[in-house]
C-alpha cells in the first residue's frame, strides 16, 4: 500500500479550505484517509496553514510520499528542510 500526503477539498461551493491529510495512494481525493495531520485556507486576507510538524515527520520517516503541492506548503514552513536534515 503506498501512502501519500495530500490536501483534501472541505468548505463549500466557491469557498474552499484545505485538510492535510494522509491517505492511501488510490483512494478518492475526498475519500476514505489515515490521518489527518492539518489545514490550509488560502481564502480571506492572509493564506493560512497550520500543521502538525511531528505527525507530518513521522509520517515522512515511515515513507509517506507529498504531493508537489503539499511539498511546497512543508518547505513554506521549513518543515521539508528539517526532514532533509533528518535523512543524513
Amino acid at each position: 500500500m503506498a501512502v501519500k500526503i495530500r490536501l483534501r477539498r472541505m468548505g463549500s461551493t466557491k469557498k474552499p479550505f484545505y485538510r492535510i491529510v494522509v491517505t492511501d495512494s488510490k483512494s478518492p481525493r475526498d475519500g476514505r484517509f489515515i490521518e489527518n495531520i492539518g489545514h490550509y485556507n488560502q481564502i480571506g486576507g492572509k493564506p493560512t496553514l497550520d500543521v502538525n510538524e511531528d505527525k507530518a515527520l513521522s509520517w515522512l520517516k515511515k515513507g509517506a510520499i507529498p504531493t508537489h503541492t503539499v511539498k511546497s506548503l512543508f518547505g513554506n514552513l521549513g518543515l521539508w528542510k528539517k526532514w532533509q536534515e533528518s535523512k543524513i
